[in-house]
C-alpha cells in the first residue's frame, strides 16, 4: 500500500497458513498489537490476540465499524462489543506510517492524526484484492480482477475465470462484480463446469446471503440490506434493551413484498428468508409466520415474539395471530419450496 515501513518484521496481512504461523510465532514477543482495517479479517485477528491476552488496538478509518456494510444501529452494536471484551477501538482515523527496523522489527505505527501507538505487531486489514499481477502481459483482459462475462467466459476463448480472481462485466442488481466469498467461488466452479460440458448456463448467485461472528455476537444478513435509508424500501428494525440482539427486516415500499433481513444475536433459517425473498412474500404474512424461520429458540427467549410487537406498534398495521406449529409445520413448508 505505500506505507513507510510497511516491510518490517511484524507487518502481515491474514491470508495464507504462513500469516498464521508468523503471527503463532511472534505471539510471546508481542506486548501490544495494532490492526488497520475494520472488516472481517481484523476482527477476526483481533480475536485470536485477544484470546492470548494481547493488548489490541483497531484503527478504522469509518466512523463506524463495518460502516459501509452494516446499517448504523448494528455496527453500533459492533462498536459496542468490541472495547466490551477490552480492545481499543479507534474510529475516523488511519495509519500515516510504521516505526522500526530490520533487525528490531516493528516498534511503533503514527496516526493520519499524529497519534503514536507502540507496539511489536501490525496487522493490515483493508480488504481483499485479486492476486493477478502475474497476468498483467497476458491477453487476458482485467480490471480489478479477470473480466468474465455472464457465463464465466473471459475474452480468451475457452478460457474461463471464477473464486476470488473473477470479475464480473455485468453483475445481477444488488451484486458486486467482486464477491470474495467461499459459496460464490464454488457456484462459479459449478457454473464452469456445465458449460465447459456444452450446457451454456449463466452464472446465477441467487439470493444474497452472509454470516460472521464479532466476539460473541452472532450476524447473519439474507437479501438486500441498504446501509442508509434509500427511499425505495422500508425497514423495521428491533433492538433487544441489552443491546446484543436486533433483527431487522426491510421491504419493498410499493408492494410491500420482503427484500432483506439483517440479524444480530439470532439465528433465521436461511432456505426460509430465501423463500420469502424469492417469492415476493407480503411483510405483513413474513412477520406473522415469522417463528417459521427462528432457528434458537431453544437457547433464548423470543426475539421473534418481541419483533412482532414492535412492528405492529412501530407502522399501525393491524395484529395478526401468531403463527403455531412445530417442526412438522417447517418441514412442509420447506418441502414446497424451490430453494
Amino acid at each position: 500500500m505505500g506505507w513507510p515501513g510497511e516491510q518490517l518484521p511484524g507487518v502481515q496481512g491474514l491470508y495464507h497458513r504462513q500469516d498464521l504461523e508468523s503471527m503463532e510465532s511472534r505471539s510471546p514477543k508481542i506486548k501490544h498489537a495494532v490492526i488497520v482495517g475494520g472488516g472481517l479479517i481484523g476482527i477476526e485477528m483481533a480475536e485470536m490476540f485477544h484470546s492470548r491476552h494481547i493488548p489490541v488496538t483497531m484503527l478504522v478509518r469509518e466512523s463506524s465499524y463495518w460502516a459501509g456494510v452494516l446499517p448504523p444501529e448494528e455496527s453500533a452494536m459492533v462498536n459496542r462489543e468490541i472495547r466490551a471484551h477490552g480492545i481499543q477501538l479507534i474510529l475516523e482515523d488511519e495509519l500515516q506510517s510504521i516505526q522500526g527496523d530490520e533487525h528490531a522489527g516493528v516498534t511503533g505505527i503514527t496516526t493520519r492524526k499524529g497519534e503514536k501507538i507502540p507496539c511489536e505487531f501490525v496487522g493490515l486489514t483493508i480488504g481483499v484484492t485479486p492476486n493477478i499481477g502475474w497476468l498483467i502481459a497476458s491477453d487476458l483482459e482485467t480490471r480489478r480482477g479477470i473480466l468474465v462475462d455472464a457465463y464465466l467466459q473471459t475474452n480468451v476463448p475457452d478460457v474461463y475465470a471464477v473464486g476470488d480472481a473473477a470479475e464480473l462485466r455485468e453483475p445481477m442488481p444488488g451484486r458486486r462484480a467482486i464477491e470474495p466469498v467461499w459459496y460464490t467461488g464454488r457456484m462459479m466452479g459449478e457454473t464452469v463446469a456445465a458449460n465447459v460440458l456444452g450446457a451454456a448456463i449463466p452464472y446465477n448467485p441467487g439470493t444474497w446471503f452472509n454470516s460472521a461472528k464479532f466476539f460473541t455476537i452472532e450476524y447473519q444478513v439474507y437479501g438486500h440490506v441498504p446501509v442508509v435509508y434509500d427511499g425505495l424500501n422500508d425497514f423495521c428494525y428491533w433492538e433487544d434493551p441489552k443491546g446484543k440482539r436486533s433483527i431487522r427486516l426491510v421491504w419493498d415500499r410499493e408492494n410491500k413484498a420482503v427484500k432483506g433481513f439483517n440479524l444480530m444475536g439470532v439465528r433465521f433459517r436461511q432456505e426460509v428468508c430465501v423463500r420469502w425473498i424469492e417469492t415476493a412474500t407480503p411483510i405483513d404474512e413474513v412477520v406473522r409466520q415469522l417463528a417459521l424461520a427462528h432457528f434458537d429458540t431453544e437457547l433464548s427467549d423470543n426475539a421473534v415474539a418481541a419483533f412482532q410487537q414492535h412492528y405492529y406498534k412501530e407502522t399501525g398495521r393491524p395484529v395478526l395471530p401468531p403463527s403455531k406449529g412445530g417442526l412438522d409445520r417447517i418441514i412442509k413448508f420447506l418441502k414446497s419450496s424451490k430453494v
